[in-house]
């Protein structure tokens, strides 16, 4: 499967709490983006 790139605009200050939660955890944006995304599947979006 090949990676896809995603571009996103947020505020400043929600940027900010990713960046805090990112260094908090030792993970990065991107690993934290995608654990999100992968919860999705987990609830009924139809």
């Amino acid at each position: 499967m090949r990676d896809i790139r995603l571009s996103i605009r947020v505020p400043e200050h929600e940027m900010r709490i990713l960046e805090k939660y990112a260094e908090k955890t030792k993970r990065t944006k991107t690993d934290l983006v995608r654990e999100w995304i992968r919860s999705l599947e987990k609830k009924d979006c139809t």
